[in-house]
């Protein structure tokens, strides 16, 4: 309605400040979604004459408030309702496409979308881009800035427009799942919430958009890793490795939706895009019952694919990894030390604990040892840091 995304969040703050002032006083309302929506708009036309000496714009928006307020709610509440009534049917799903607004740049898109919506902090965002944090903290800026001032209809797209944001939305609900299931930040391994939430979306995503195979990609994916969450935690909090997690604790109905979603994937044909490529990997791990039947050939195949369609230093990390399974640890320690120079992953502490492992199963303990102490320096998240600084001095006392 406001067409600024600064503002909006300004007078959703203020109505959400408002109703935890009188809701424990007064009671909920029996509608607490028009309520708030009340008492923002309210607030928005209090903003607008507040601030409307302050600048052209505001001031004929304010004008325009006040001078039509009855007839502009009217209409304005009346293309809500439409909004609302539109394909998607899921409020924040709405709103991620609202959002991914094709004016902005695509990383600009995904950045606005996590720190407005998915709940993660600059910081979250600028570490999954592998970015510093006040790159994102100006894209994001500039993002809000160029929908304010390019005056664009900031709104929910129909039908026949989503294919042009789908890309953006898909990634954003692949961050946010990211997030959730290995926390860059904090005292948890895992954030549950986040992955239930990107789980949810992408199921809705997918009843929508039925005809998209990166879609059921991207849910196959989530479905698998999401099925292991309770083997990835030990009883006191602590991050469980997948090699060493007991497999009969995973959950074999995500597995199996997992699988059928790449079937349908699979089954909707033409070549696999980077989500259906990275579900194909987890199928992999999802189909061994022991780490021993695990087929790392293909596994090293996958991601030879996946580094084609979507180059970067994490997935080159993560195929030195399955080469190392496949073909020995140096093999892969000479990828990863290709890597050393790669400045994207300069703070990334996977880096050095990737390296840390390989030099470890070669009988390089010493330097094992130093570059698990590194990746505990650089991680953010306390159960992690924990688990690598024990693998540390595991290196420098080994077992007799």
């Amino acid at each position: 309605m406001l067409r600024d995304v600064g503002l909006a969040e300004e007078v959703a703050q203020d109505a959400l400040v408002t109703a935890l002032e009188r809701w424990p006083r007064d009671g909920i309302p029996d509608n607490p979604g028009a309520w708030l929506m009340t008492t923002a708009k309210n607030s928005a036309i209090d903003h607008l004459r507040r601030r409307k000496l302050h600048g052209l714009k505001h001031e004929e928006l304010g004008r325009e408030l006040e001078s039509q307020e009855e007839v502009r709610q009217a209409q304005a509440l009346a293309d809500f309702e439409a909004a609302l009534e539109d394909d998607i049917g899921d409020d924040l799903l709405r709103l991620v496409f609202t959002a991914c607004h094709p004016v902005l740049s695509p990383e600009a898109r995904v950045a606005l979308t996590l720190r407005v919506l998915g709940g993660l902090t600059t910081d979250e965002i600028a570490r999954a881009f592998l970015i510093a944090e006040p790159t994102v903290a100006q894209r994001i800026v500039r993002a809000k800035r160029t929908l304010s001032e390019a005056r664009v209809p900031f709104e929910v797209p129909r039908k026949d427009a989503l294919a042009a944001r789908l890309e953006s939305v898909l990634e954003v609900i692949y961050l946010i799942f990211n997030e959730g299931y290995a926390a860059t930040r904090g005292d948890d391994w895992m954030r549950p919430a986040l992955c239930e939430e990107a789980l949810r979306l992408g199921r809705i995503l997918a009843e929508l958009v039925p005809a998209q195979p990166e879609v059921h990609g991207l849910v196959g994916l989530m479905e698998i890793q999401a099925s292991r969450a309770a083997a990835r935690i030990g009883p006191s909090g602590e991050p469980i490795l997948l090699l060493e997690q007991n497999r009969a604790r995973w959950d074999q109905l995500l597995i199996h939706r997992g699988l059928a979603a790449l079937e349908r994937a699979e089954q909707l044909g033409g070549a696999f895009g980077p989500y259906a490529l990275q579900a194909a990997i987890a199928a992999c791990h999802a189909r061994a019952h022991t780490p021993t039947e695990t087929d790392w050939m293909r596994i090293a195949a996958l991601y030879d694919a996946l580094a084609q369609i979507a180059p970067s230093p994490i997935v080159e990390l993560n195929r030195a990894v399955a080469i190392a399974m496949a073909f020995g640890p140096a093999a892969g320690l000479q990828l990863v030390d290709a890597l050393m120079s790669e400045s994207q992953l300069t703070g990334y502490h996977l880096l050095p604990s990737v390296r840390g492992d390989l030099l470890a199963k070669l009988g390089r303990t010493d330097e094992a040892c130093a570059e698990f102490k590194r990746a505990a320096s650089l991680t953010r998240n306390v159960r992690e840091r924990d688990m690598l600084l024990q693998r540390a001095a595991t290196c420098a006392s080994p077992p007799r």
